[in-house]
């Protein structure tokens, strides 16, 4: 385990992330300092959450920081890698960690590491719910709930460590080495930060390279480049055990849905898992999930008795296709958490009435709408649209057809709401499913949908007053 006493850490963040990273380094016996950009009295709520002792500097840029200072560099997500302080700190041997990596020098459960674009949380909090049912003390963190260092001491070896794992959080890995593995789909996402495909896909990659025999790491077989690095992976000498899920095919030792049923192979015996209906998450991508849920947690030794009872115990999680309220016969539905165009396709798909009314927009994080705008033919009733991108978004929708009288600009999120309640008909459902990050208008995702169903509710609430 990782000796800390006397070492000088430097934290750079003070978000959720940056919180655990320093009251663990401090707890450690470090001498730690915080840096963070915002002026403090912005930071006032952080610094209540830190230990005594640890110096926080507001308003300052760690590139100014004297580097020879500091033992150590750990980076917060929202802290871009290629930064020149960063890269100049690497160039002088200062390990320079994510939240992620540091918080795996002390914990020692089993890690079950989740990434890929989309279906991350969802996947992170089924299997996390079934890793507790087999072993209490498992705890769920990372990229959702607690962060990796807050409870990386809490879990015991007879436990699991589920772990949700964005891009920002694997880029800055150096040991990281999950037992079990698994990459759900490659979309492009974040090119703002990651400025190409390509590296964003590697940075996910890392996901698994501390892996070897005794490990297992599991790939969408329908995701042509994820089915290609798990190809490749197989191919390793003294690597993990490749394990692939798919609605299309089956493999040796993966899972695969017939007839409405998941399947897996189990040491050579294919075992009916669960009907499809069983579940309470329903849409083509949710199964997915299930399966990457089931595959984890078979790969972890949990039993199949317990995994089917998760699976049909899971409700979901919220702001991801949840059901928030029906008004005048419409369905209104958050999906907030569909941030990239990819999963706007997945929430548009899972609708179930004819014609669907579109909140789509916000913050601009360079990738592309087509495939998107391409479904909203035969599909779409209205797209209403906000935020930043809703200009670009707007000219996608006409270049592939929709026709200009259908699409509407807001300049407030609750005027788009309140417009889609006019605009929807009975039978129709409303959709909150932006394709965009919701920087600029709301302070997260969670914030947004959280808006959504409350303004939601108070239109219930009037028509029934």
């Amino acid at each position: 385990m990782l000796d800390l006493k006397e070492s000088r850490v430097g934290i750079v963040g003070l978000a959720r992330s940056g919180i655990g990273a320093a009251n663990l380094c401090a707890a450690k016996g470090a001498r730690v300092t915080v840096f963070d950009t915002k002026p403090l009295e912005a930071l006032q709520e952080s610094m209540a959450a830190l230990s005594e002792g640890i110096c926080v500097k507001a308003g300052s840029k760690p590139e100014d920081q004297d580097l020879s200072e500091m033992d150590y560099l750990v980076l917060s997500p929202a802290v871009p890698a290629d930064l020149p302080f960063v890269l100049e700190a690497k160039k002088r041997g200062i390990p320079v960690w994510s939240e992620i990596e540091l918080a795996s020098r002390f914990n020692r459960g089993r890690i079950i590491g989740i990434t890929g674009t989309n279906g991350k949380t969802t996947t992170t909090s089924l299997v996390g719910m079934i890793a507790a049912q087999a072993a209490p003390a498992s705890k769920t963190a990372g990229n959702i709930g607690f962060s990796a260092a807050e409870i990386a001491e809490e879990v015991p070896g007879d436990a699991y460590l589920v772990l949700e794992l964005s891009s920002f959080q694997l880029e800055c890995i150096d040991s990281f080495h999950p037992s079990v593995a698994a990459i759900l789909n490659f979309t492009p996402d974040h090119l703002n930060r990651h400025h190409t495909y390509e590296a964003y896909v590697e940075a996910k990659c890392r996901i698994y390279e501390n892996q070897g025999e005794g490990d297992t790491c599991i790939f969408n077989y329908d995701d042509v480049l994820c089915r290609e690095k798990g190809l490749a992976l197989k191919e390793k000498a003294h690597g993990p055990r490749v394990v692939f899920f798919s609605h299309q095919v089956r493999t040796e030792g993966g899972l695969w849905t017939e007839d409405g049923h998941i399947f897996a192979d189990i040491n050579g015996e294919t075992t009916d898992v669960l009907a499809i209906d069983e579940m309470k998450i329903f849409g083509p991508h949710n199964v997915e999930n299930a399966m990457a849920g089931v595959a984890c947690a078979l790969a972890a030794g949990i039993s199949l008795d317990l995994i089917r009872q998760g699976l049909r115990k899971f409700p979901g999680v919220r702001h991801r296709i949840e059901p928030v309220g029906t008004l005048d016969g419409v369905s209104y539905y958050n999906d907030s958490k569909a941030t990239n165009p990819d999963a706007a396709i997945k929430g548009l798909l899972a609708m179930k009435s004819p014609l669907t009314v579109l909140i789509g927009g916000g913050y601009d994080k360079g990738t592309p709408y087509d495939d998107w705008c391409r479904l909203f033919d035969g599909r779409v009733r209205d797209l209403v649209l906000i935020g930043q991108t809703a200009e670009d978004i707007r000219e996608c929708a006409l270049k592939y057809g929709f026709p200009e009288e259908h699409i509407r600009k807001c300049e407030t999120f609750e005027e788009a709401v309140t417009l889609c309640r006019r605009l929807a008909r009975p039978g129709d459902s409303v959709l909150l499913s932006p394709a965009c990050a919701s920087w600029g208008m709301f302070d997260n995702y969670e914030q947004r949908g959280d808006i959504f169903r409350d303004l939601v509710q108070q239109m219930k609430g009037e028509m029934n007053a």
